[in-house]
């Protein structure tokens, strides 16, 4: 695929967690993983507004309406179309692609919630609103844009020839910076992210991404 996009189920004690939604609907992937598994889909949390991220979200309420969708506080107006920026941050545009959404969110994130046994990070940069998620179990830190791995192991804004839509969505690149940088601090054990491969105890090609974003950004 040109534009491959990824979204992630989260087994729970009470359920199931659906991260992200990709641009069209993975439910009929739901209904038969959710058999599979016996468990409920209860969660579905995102990482941001663009449309590659939450395009997905109204198909799967048609199949599982009582589930329950989040998205960061910071990043709810702009889901409803609203990119209007907020005193205190860079007054860069918010760029990327979005879509015209049929519902709005049940619950609204703010850094340090949980989401199952899932935490919030705050990783703007991306977009102004943009979270990571933390698994508190094993330290698995569900990223979203803030990196990617197609095309090489990224910061997004560090634009990747052989991947650079995540890149040219970014609506601000020093603040994407010092997200990565929170980031890796965190040591992740596993790093999964909107476009790309996982890969398993990070830091260190995290670091190497954000040292590359770094000279890149103040050229």
């Amino acid at each position: 695929m040109v534009f491959p996009m990824n979204c992630y189920l989260v087994i729970e004690d009470d359920g199931l967690t659906l991260v992200d939604s990709t641009m069209s609907s993975p439910a009929d992937d739901l209904t038969a993983i959710v058999k599979q598994l016996g468990k409920e889909l209860r969660r579905v949390a995102l990482t941001h507004a663009h449309g590659d991220h939450v395009g997905g979200v109204s198909g799967v309420r048609k199949l599982f309406p009582d589930v329950e969708v989040s998205i960061s506080h910071r990043d709810a107006p702009i889901l409803a179309g609203d990119k209007t920026l907020v005193a205190g941050e860079p007054q860069t545009v918010v760029k990327g692609y979005f879509v015209k959404v049929d519902w709005k969110p049940d619950r609204l994130l703010k850094p340090g919630d949980r989401v199952g046994s899932l935490e919030v990070v705050a990783s703007p940069g991306h977009t102004p609103g943009h979270v990571a998620f933390l698994d508190e179990r094993d330290r698995s830190l569900i990223a979203g844009d803030a990196f990617q791995t197609r095309g090489g192991m990224a910061v997004s804004g560090d634009l990747r020839p052989l991947f650079p839509f995540p890149a040219m969505a970014t609506w601000n690149k020093q603040t994407a910076l010092t997200s990565a940088a929170a980031l890796s601090a965190l040591s992740p054990s596993l790093l999964v992210v909107g476009h790309g491969t996982a890969v398993s105890e990070p830091v260190s090609a995290m670091d190497r991404a954000i040292e590359a974003a770094r000279r890149a950004f103040n050229r």
